[in-house]
């Protein structure tokens, strides 16, 4: 396995995710294989992005062994879903995470401005200590990603990082600038936005190919 790595950004450079990238790109990839993909792909990027995951050591029995030291997560990692298209991320984290909880933000982006608006803030009142995890499959102009940072930092946390799928170059400078400290981990790194804020190449609308356009 290998990873691309500058400062607070970790490209997950593999050939499982090379494969599951592809596939999430292809236009011609049906809703259904589409969102088991970004379920995959999704697993795949928080396992490499949360390597440092505190440990406890406990004693369990073996079939032929006792008292066998074992290591056991113990971080109740706060998942935070970027509505409506980072709700595909968050089931297959949840199977990594068995003990994970789950809080959504919902924002709304301008189609003239493309600037972001929040429509839904459902944080815990503090987050002080908390391992956050922000899901937003694609970091396109980097503004509803940063504004869900300062939700959660505003709530209290210190300890956050985003998944995504695919963000752009364009996109990642701009939430660096407002969040240095917070590190992205993505499958892939695209040049360019076009005039509707699109990552390009990306994959389209991610939101849409998950659950359908809206009416």
């Amino acid at each position: 396995m290998r990873t691309v790595s500058d400062h607070k950004l970790l490209v997950i450079d593999h050939p499982v995710v090379a494969d599951r990238l592809g596939r999430l790109r292809d236009v011609a990839t049906p809703p259904t294989a589409f969102r088991q993909v970004v379920s995959e792909l999704s697993a795949l990027i928080a396992y490499e992005a949360l390597r440092d995951l505190s440990l406890e050591t406990t004693l369990v029995d073996t079939p032929v062994a006792s008292a066998v030291p074992s290591e056991r997560v113990t971080e109740n990692v706060l998942l935070v879903p970027v509505l409506r298209a980072g709700l595909g991320m968050v089931p297959a984290i949840q199977e990594l995470l068995p003990r994970s909880e789950v809080a959504h933000i919902g924002l709304r982006r301008n189609e003239e401005t493309l600037e972001a608006q929040v429509y839904l803030n459902r944080l815990p009142a503090s987050l002080a200590g908390r391992r956050v995890v922000i899901c937003d499959p694609m970091l396109a102009t980097g503004g509803s990603l940063a504004q869900s940072c300062s939700l959660v930092k505003a709530h209290g946390a210190s300890n956050v990082t985003a998944l995504c799928l695919i963000a752009s170059e364009p996109g990642l400078r701009r939430f660096h600038d407002a969040h240095p400290d917070v590190l992205v981990a993505c499958a892939a790194l695209d040049p360019h936005l076009d005039h509707r804020g699109f990552i390009v190449p990306g994959l389209g609308d991610a939101g849409d190919r998950l659950f359908g356009p809206p009416d």
